[in-house]
């Protein structure tokens, strides 16, 4: 009897330990990604569904370095978006209501990244203060429309640092808030924000362009 208990403590144990092991995460489809190969990136003015007007333009000027430093042609953003004005179009969602092939006639791309901006700036609580920047981004082929890889990312910046004196965070927080109005810290977030987003070699992270050296060698895809 003592020998079945046993085993069945065995097994159960077996069991709870398979459950609570940390999963691999699915790997990520890039298919459409490895049989398009893009070498130019064409950067558009992100739509905006935040509160704040400088949400877009911010979230635009810090995507350029990590993705030209991920091995891409960037087309300047500024020939771009002045290209789009003189053709009475200045927002993100009139962008994305260009056809695709327009897109590709006007400016001879690979490839357009479409950013939607879902959260920006920092609010104020009672005892804290956060700057949430959310977004999330599509690559799309401008040959065949084809989706070659998407990705979105949240960051959070507390001010209350794990103070645990209501005091000392009710101050904390309300320093935070000027701080922040003055001098931007969104702004801040908002490019270490781009950078996890197109970070490269980690789980779902953009492929290397032909100008990287690492081009072909992507962590995630040869593990």
């Amino acid at each position: 009897m003592r020998f079945k208990f046993l085993i069945f403590l065995s097994f159960l144990t077996l069991f709870l330990f398979s459950g609570c092991a940390p999963k691999e995460p699915d790997v990520y489809d890039y298919s459409n990604f490895l049989q398009s190969r893009p070498k130019s990136i064409l950067v558009v003015m992100p739509k905006n569904d935040s509160l704040e007007p400088k949400a877009a333009t911010a979230i635009l000027t810090n995507a350029i370095l990590p993705l030209s430093e991920a091995g891409y042609y960037v087309f300047p953003v500024t020939l771009v978006n002045e290209t789009f004005k003189s053709n009475g179009i200045f927002s993100g969602e009139d962008i994305a209501q260009i056809p695709l092939n327009k897109l590709r006639e006007i400016y001879s791309a690979d490839s357009v990244l479409f950013i939607d901006v879902k959260d920006y700036g920092s609010r104020y609580a009672l005892l804290d203060t956060q700057i949430t920047i959310e977004i999330s981004v599509k690559l799309i082929d401008l040959k065949n429309g084809n989706l070659l890889w998407d990705r979105s990312e949240k960051i959070t910046q507390s001010a209350s640092n794990g103070n645990n004196n209501i005091i000392g965070m009710l101050i904390t927080a309300m320093v935070a808030q000027v701080v922040n109005n003055i001098t931007d810290n969104s702004y801040n977030v908002a490019k270490t924000t781009d950078y996890i987003t197109f970070s490269t070699d980690c789980y779902k992270c953009i492929l290397h362009g032909h100008r990287s050296p690492n081009f072909g060698k992507d962590k995630q895809l040869n593990k």
